[in-house]
């Protein structure tokens, strides 16, 4: 079942992360490359990106690395989450606020898409 814990509509290339991924030291705000040395996709840039994070790490600091991209205009094009992570909400609700535009965060626990290719959000549902 996919809730929507932001909303808004994406589309762009997927890229599903293979291991846990927390923005703060994860994810430059600068470039929007994955940062983390030992993470498997380091260099991977989710800018523009819909981001599919399995297993999110929390961190109250990495909402202020995605408000970054988004004020940077080098967010992911959206954000899918395994679990509910409601500090990266938290970024995207500070970002409508300053009236930046801010990307959907779906929850989808049961998601098994493809590693690659395009997809779309609309109206919350997610579409391969």
């Amino acid at each position: 079942m996919i809730r929507t814990l932001f909303p808004g509509d994406a589309e762009g290339d997927l890229l599903v992360l293979a291991a846990p991924l927390s923005f703060w030291g994860g994810v430059s705000w600068e470039t929007g490359a994955i940062i983390n040395t030992r993470h498997p996709q380091v260099g991977e840039v989710v800018t523009g990106r819909i981001l599919v994070v399995p297993e999110p790490v929390g961190s109250s600091s990495s909402s202020a690395v995605l408000l970054e991209l988004i004020r940077a205009g080098r967010a992911p094009a959206a954000i899918v989450l395994g679990r509910p992570d409601a500090i990266l909400v938290v970024a995207c609700l500070v970002a409508r606020e300053m009236g930046w535009p801010a990307p959907p965060v779906l929850l989808a626990p049961d998601f098994h898409g493809t590693p690659s290719g395009r997809a779309r959000i609309s109206g919350g549902v997610l579409e391969e």
